[in-house]
């Protein structure tokens, strides 16, 4: 009979080529432990709510009245849900033909892009076209979206941070790309030096790759740094001399820790400088509920925002869409909360603001006490997260260590995570699942778990940390 169509050997190909650390090895191993009745904290992925941050009230009581409008016509609806959460609920229902359970635009709807566009224009100060914006599952669907629209095969390359967040390699090889890496410096603070994009640029042109787009990851995931002004403006000129569109991954911009350097977003300094470029770059800048306060994960909301791109290709891209039908409907209702919260003076706005605020100053002390504790702790070396919900620690670790991890069949900083996994319960992800420079070896937690179990996660890590080094001298 020969091979079935869906025999291992016979699947797409590109399949195999895809690795997505963030689920990988740790990922399934912690599951197990789990099991077996262990403890895990799971550190390796930026969901929120699952180590313990509570939802924000004002959107889940919109959304409940929206996914029961039934509930609206309760006498003690009023009793139950306050005036302005009434109100909000009545007017997505207004805009949502058929309600929670219908398809939407294969866009998203109208209204919700409107409200996108606003909040666009309030952050930049520039004219934002809600017909240039789409709603998606997540900010990841969009990037693949926007990734598969551009890459035709794999003499395509697409220019990546490294450290990168495995979404892109990931999709890069399931669409037959070609990954080009550009590498952070981590001894300043995971900076960005446009002559290494310039040699990157031309390495993968000398082996026949035509580099198409550049992306950028701001506030950094899995590094944490924030770009400034000054950076961003070196990168649009850099594209912009190469002819490349620039991706603009802005998941994190509610997740800011320091006050030096603020998020910018790539379409406002990219209209500050005015034409030619202004009228020429193209950018497209991705957004989502599940970071910021809202850890909204779950809920999979997101948007792309595209500037410069012509009609034809928007259109293109609208057809792809359509395939979809249409993005999951109350997820679209969550980003027009996020984008059009409680104002001063509505009844709500007094506990969405203390909310908000208490969960960002919780992070900001969480990110303090997470580089503290690493940069106490012997052969680790950690940048101050100054954005997103990560930490990126190097682990300097001994030869011995790195030759009994050769023998085991593993990186070294697999072994290291997984001897760290089975002693305390901490799941993380090896920095090898990021992409580093070749001999260096990192691993990347989030900052999420309860504030008031961090010191004590932090102590379980420094003696693992210190007997292992030992063990290893």
């Amino acid at each position: 009979m020969g091979l079935k169509p869906l025999d291992y050997e016979s699947i797409n190909e590109n399949m195999k080529k895809v690795e997505y650390a963030v689920r990988g090895e740790l990922y399934l191993r912690a599951s197990e432990l789990q099991k077996e009745g262990k403890k895990i904290i799971f550190t390796n992925v930026g969901n929120p709510h699952a180590l313990g941050q509570k939802p924000l009230t004002f959107p889940r009581q919109v959304i409940a009245l929206c996914q029961a409008p039934f509930l609206l016509d309760d006498p003690n609806v009023g009793q139950l849900f306050p005036p302005d959460a009434i109100v909000r609920a009545k007017h997505y229902l207004s805009m949502i033909g058929g309600g929670l359970g219908a398809y939407s635009d294969s866009r998203g709807n109208p209204g919700v892009r409107k409200e996108v566009a606003e909040f666009i224009e309030r952050r930049d100060g520039y004219p934002s076209d809600p017909e240039l914006i789409y709603l998606t599952d997540g900010a990841s669907k969009g990037v693949m979206q926007i990734l598969n629209t551009i890459i035709r095969g794999e003499g395509d390359g697409i220019l990546v941070p490294v450290p990168q967040y495995p979404l892109y390699s990931a999709t890069i090889a399931l669409f037959g790309g070609s990954l080009v890496p550009y590498y952070l410096d981590e001894s300043s603070n995971w900076g960005l030096d446009v002559n290494d994009l310039r040699q990157s640029v031309a390495r993968a042109r000398s082996q026949g790759i035509t580099v198409r787009v550049m992306v950028i990851i701001n506030p950094g995931n899995p590094t944490g740094q924030c770009l400034s002004e000054a950076n961003l403006r070196e990168i649009l000129n850099f594209c912009f001399q190469e002819n490349l569109a620039l991706l603009g991954d802005e998941v994190y911009q509610q997740n800011i820790y320091q006050d030096e350097r603020p998020f910018i977003s790539s379409k406002k300094v990219l209209m500050d400088m005015g034409p030619p470029i202004s009228k020429e770059l193209q950018l497209i800048s991705f957004h989502t509920v599940s970071k910021g306060y809202w850890g909204e994960c779950g809920q999979r909301g997101g948007y792309f925002e595209m500037t410069n791109i012509p009609p034809q290709t928007v259109d293109e891209i609208y057809k792809i869409a359509s395939i979809s039908l249409s993005p999951n409907v109350p997820a679209q209702v969550f980003m027009g909360l996020m984008v059009n919260p409680p104002k001063p003076g509505d009844v709500s706005y007094e506990q969405y603001h203390r909310e908000s605020k208490g969960i960002l100053e919780s992070l900001r002390r969480r990110a303090r006490i997470m580089t503290d504790g690493f940069n106490s702790c012997k052969n680790v070396v950690c940048n101050f997260t100054e954005g997103a919900m990560y930490s990126f620690p190097q682990i300097q670790l001994p030869p011995k260590a790195i030759e009994t991890a050769k023998r085991a069949g593993k990186e070294a900083d697999v072994f290291y995570c997984l001897k760290l996994l089975e002693a305390t319960g901490i799941s993380t992800v090896p920095g090898s699942g990021f992409g580093q420079k070749e001999g260096v070896f990192h691993l990347r937690t989030t900052i999420l778990p309860p504030e008031e179990e961090m010191p004590g996660i932090m102590a379980s890590f420094r003696k693992f940390n210190d007997e292992f080094m030992e063990q290893y001298a």
